[in-house]
């Protein structure tokens, strides 16, 4: 595991202090948990510019791409995959049973 030292805005101390007391965790996890919402949210919100494609937006998230779309899905981000689409997967599937 790296290390990293950085300074922070008062205001952003505080928050970290406020939500590391609120969820009962240390400071590092806390710090570590918002890089890691910050990451998914800087993709997701670059998924729905069209700047990201749902297979390398999965990818990014280390995630499966039903997960992916579970998770843009909770996010109200509107599904990629067409009903019609989503009907040929099932042939396809259908096909290779």
């Amino acid at each position: 595991m790296a290390v990293i030292s950085l300074r922070l805005k008062d205001r952003e101390f505080r928050r970290l202090n406020e939500l590391s007391r609120m969820e009962h965790k240390d400071k590092s996890t806390v710090a570590r948990e918002l890089l890691e919402y910050g990451w998914e949210f800087l993709m997701i919100k670059l998924y729905r510019e069209g700047k990201l494609s749902l297979g390398t937006l999965a990818l990014k998230l280390e995630i499966s791409v039903s997960e992916t779309i579970d998770l843009l899905s909770e996010f109200g981000v509107e599904s990629p995959i067409e009903y019609d689409d989503y009907l040929k997967g099932f042939e396809v599937f259908d096909k290779k049973g």
